[in-house]
């Protein structure tokens, strides 16, 4: 099992930049591949960004790319997503996962954070 732990959610304006973290532990989590989520009120829970930890390679939907970057920071086993010029929109909560498979489905992540709520005014 792997154990993952959001931060840095907060109120931002529209427009403005954000950067969560999620630190991860666990047996074998380098193997895995972790992604970032968001579900707002009443919708499904949305794909944002994946990695291959071991490669190091990032994945993204098309509406994603360009906005949002997720990077990892192995000294301290922390996946991080940049994002930028936020969206009303884009306000959820936003979770970090961690599975066997580079997928984009929910359901193919084994385990989750608590998730950090992100909110943007406009």
């Amino acid at each position: 099992q792997v154990q993952l732990v959001e931060s840095g959610g907060g109120l931002v304006q529209a427009g403005d930049s954000l950067r969560l973290s999620c630190a991860a532990s666990g047996r074998t989590f380098s193997t895995y591949r972790l992604g970032w989520f968001r579900q707002a009120p009443g919708e499904e829970r949305e794909f944002v960004t994946g990695i291959t930890w071991s490669a190091g390679s990032t994945y993204y939907p098309d509406s994603m790319e360009g906005r949002f970057t997720m990077s990892t920071e192995s000294a301290n086993n922390t996946v991080s997503l940049q994002m930028n010029r936020l969206q009303p929109e884009d306000a959820a909560v936003y979770y970090c996962a961690a599975g066997e498979y580079k997928s984009r489905r929910p359901q193919d992540y084994d385990d989750w954070g608590q998730g950090t709520q992100v909110t943007v005014s406009s």
